[in-house]
């Protein structure tokens, strides 16, 4: 415990899931957590659970600059620094190539990759010197999977970004690491689950292809981002860490 100590952490997509898991291990570890989300309830319940004292909410958008930009406001106006910044919101518009609309399109780089070139720019005066930034990618972007193609595009960019950025900021000492998950069992993944098929068929269906047999938990992914927030990843910086059970590594 005590990892953060004094920190300030920003976490977007942070009402549940990964998001949620990271920045409740963030306030474990003593940083002040700022979490951001489109959903106010479940932001504001997010809140909660952390603890009054250690979190703030701040509704918004990340696909929305403005509302980007009165997120960093908020934390400028408390009087805080960032001292680790964790660009999480992504999400998998599935359709094959003869199917992809420009809606589709622009869906996909707009909430993967637009949100997270704009979170850490407007970020940028906020940072502080050897800060971390952590880049959420995807296990997806290396295995050509059929009909995820702009999702698997998308989050390559990010991974992208992830080694320019790396290089553009390592003379104010801040790291930037990309962290790339498998499926991991959130509301959104089970709210993929395909007509006709109970959300645990699903998961066990995703979990069969893992060669650890199942699928990640978030505080699982949580561990790794707590990882790459912290000093104990002080020497890595322009990497991409896959927790995947596997899947892409054997």
């Amino acid at each position: 415990m005590g990892q953060l100590d004094g920190k300030v952490a920003v976490v977007t997509g942070a009402s549940e899931g990964i998001g949620f898991a990271s920045a409740l291990r963030f306030a474990q570890e003593g940083a002040y957590v700022y979490l951001t989300g489109r959903r106010k309830i479940e932001l504001d319940e997010a809140v909660a659970r952390i603890g009054a004292g250690r979190a703030s909410g701040v509704p918004g958008d990340v696909t929305d600059l403005a509302d980007l930009d009165r997120l960093f406001a908020t934390v400028e106006a408390d009087g805080r620094r960032i001292d680790v910044l964790y660009a999480n919101v992504g999400g998998t518009p599935m359709a094959a190539l003869a199917d992809v609309t420009e809606d589709d399109y622009e869906y996909a780089t707009r909430l993967n990759l637009r949100s997270a070139l704009f979170t850490v720019q407007k970020a940028l005066p906020l940072l502080n010197d050897n800060a971390s930034v952590i880049l959420t990618s995807s296990t997806t972007a290396g295995r050509g999977a059929a009909g995820v193609g702009l999702y698997a595009a998308a989050k390559a960019g990010v991974r992208s970004l992830a080694r320019t950025w790396a290089n553009e900021l390592k003379e104010r000492g801040i790291r930037v690491n990309a962290l790339a998950p498998h499926v991991t069992d959130t509301s959104l993944v089970r709210g993929n689950t395909p007509p006709g098929m109970a959300p645990d068929e699903f998961v066990a269906m995703l979990a069969a292809g893992v060669p650890m047999g199942r699928v990640a938990v978030p505080a699982e992914q949580a561990a790794v981002a707590l990882f790459l927030a912290s000093d104990q990843s002080s020497f890595m910086t322009g990497s991409e860490l896959h927790v995947d059970g596997g899947i892409n590594q054997i």
